[in-house]
């Protein structure tokens, strides 16, 4: 382990409670009238399930979140059997049907929001590593290691770090603590709260966020050191002082859910504060054209990279492509312009604001795209001098393991980070008061629903729930650092090609979850 992690100081995980009354959870539990408050079921569960009135003794509503369920038929505890009144029901939550969609799963909803509320991994019996869409990151296995590969070490232990500058030029070689930071979101597609939560969580875990395209609010300015500025083709908010505060710019030149589209905020966003730090009109939508209209060349391209590299003499400069199926080669045009990090975004990313017909038909689904381009660098004999940063339909701890696994050094999160604060995935994010739970929202009123607190113990706790799942993995496979996973494809198998993979003597890991 590098003495710089051993330095570094894991962030403390809290509790982070849901804001709302009335959880969702896989099972739902029915108290009848028949139930005459004898107190058994709170006595008996030890997951919380029955909280009761200090006071006065009486139940509550149970708490279905925390229930595991039908699981619990075997233990002494099982509240359904042991109640002397029979008053208790317990059945599959209805609503998980109306929950999530074929990538973000009900289950791997709830799963996220347990995680975010405890920093554990769930005790509930859920499926949070796969989806259902059948393919992309789904159909993707680890396979089992040797068995003495097994190493006996504490998560502590264990290096998460990655650097983001392998360049040796000169600059500071920056590195953060997990081998993920969080994407770029702007001011005025998300509640102000929000955004400043991600921040702050960045700055506790050692890690960054993205402002996106939106500018650079005062709020940021506290966790400067751990906020990139993001530069796109509208130029909003782009000021020289932005480019002083800031660790990493990053170029945005197209994004993987919508590549050739360019932006689009609508104007029941733009809010005066928003119009304020776009330099626009309030009401007006606005528009990110598609390309940079100053850039047709790798040239062209330098001479950006310069231009901030002049300003600011620390500063780190990523570089954000989709995924084009010559993505290799704008990945190592990228690097002889001069930048640090190659951040290539695949379809399937985004949030509700990113149109279908978009992300299911334009670019390359990221892990097709990852080994091409960390191959292709390899070729090049620049593979070790730039970081290689994936992003586009990470949803979880393993998806990130297996874009490492492909090539990638670490990944971009952002559905995830928003699914933490308890996005239900409705795919409202693009209306001003669209948003229910008040993330994706410029709104004052809903706005006022998320706390900087909360939001950044949320993803803090989350966060650090990923990291139990990668230290399981890495004890497994024999690692005592994330970057030897990197580009080790032969631990992956893809269940298309199973038949002949076993033939060859391979067999896939079956998906655990680790409980601690």
């Amino acid at each position: 382990m590098s003495k710089e992690n051993k330095r570094r100081k894991l962030p403390e995980t809290r509790l982070a409670p849901s804001r709302f009354r009335n959880t969702i959870g896989k099972y739902t539990i029915k108290r009848s009238s028949s139930c005459t408050s004898c107190g058994l079921c709170a006595e008996l569960c030890p997951y919380g399930v029955h909280p009761r009135y200090k006071n006065f003794g009486r139940p509550l509503r149970p708490v279905e979140h925390k229930c595991i369920g039908f699981a619990c038929r075997s233990n002494d505890y099982y509240c359904i059997d042991r109640c002397p009144e029979q008053a208790l029901t317990l059945r599959l939550n209805p609503v998980l049907e109306t929950l999530g969609d074929y990538r973000w799963t009900a289950e791997m909803l709830l799963a996220h929001w347990e995680m975010a509320e405890t920093g554990q991994l769930p005790v509930v019996g859920l499926e949070y590593d796969l989806g259902n869409s059948g393919g992309g990151f789904d159909k993707i296995r680890f396979q089992h290691p040797q068995p003495d590969a097994y190493l006996d070490i504490d998560d502590a232990d264990i290096d998460m770090s990655i650097e983001l500058n392998k360049r040796g030029d000169g600059r500071p070689r920056r590195s953060i603590s997990i081998p993920c930071y969080g994407g770029g979101m702007s001011y005025g597609s998300m509640a102000l709260s929000a955004l400043v939560g991600r921040a702050k969580a960045a700055k506790a875990l050692d890690t960054l966020t993205c402002t996106g395209e939106g500018g650079y609010p005062q709020e940021f300015v506290p966790y400067a050191d751990y906020v990139i500025t993001q530069v796109a083709t509208g130029l909003f908010g782009v000021r020289e002082e932005t480019i002083l505060y800031t660790p990493v710019v990053e170029f945005k030149y197209a994004q993987g859910a919508k590549p050739g589209l360019g932006g689009h905020l609508l104007g029941d966003k733009v809010t005066p504060e928003v119009a304020a730090m776009r330099e626009t009109v309030v009401g007006s939508s606005l528009f990110s054209p598609f390309p940079f209209h100053s850039v047709y060349s790798v040239e062209d391209h330098k001479k950006h990279v310069d231009w901030v590299k002049e300003i600011n003499p620390d500063v780190l400069v990523s570089v954000k492509v989709s995924t084009p199926t010559d993505v290799d080669m704008v990945a190592v045009g990228s690097y002889y312009a001069g930048a640090h990090i190659v951040h290539i975004d695949g379809s399937y990313g985004g949030t509700g604001a990113a149109p279908d017909i978009a992300k299911k038909n334009i670019a390359m689904p990221i892990e097709y795209a990852i080994p091409k381009v960390h191959q292709f660098l390899k070729e090049e004999g620049v593979r070790d001098e730039i970081c290689l940063i994936a992003s586009g339909g990470i949803r979880n701890a393993m998806d990130v393991a297996k874009a490492i696994a492909l090539g990638a050094d670490g990944a971009v999160i952002g559905t995830a980070e928003i699914v933490a604060l308890e996005c239900v995935r409705c795919g409202n994010c693009e209306s001003g008061r669209g948003c229910a739970r008040g993330i994706a929202s410029t709104d004052e009123e809903l706005g006022h629903m998320i706390s900087e607190d909360y939001a950044a113990q949320r993803i803090v706790n989350m966060y650090m729930a990923w990291r139990k799942q990668w230290c399981a993995l890495l004890r497994e496979l024999g690692m005592r650092s994330i970057k030897e996973l990197v580009g080790r494809s032969d631990l992956l198998v893809h269940l298309d090609y199973l038949e002949e993979t076993e033939r060859a003597g391979y067999k896939p890991a079956p998906q655990q979850h680790v409980i601690i």
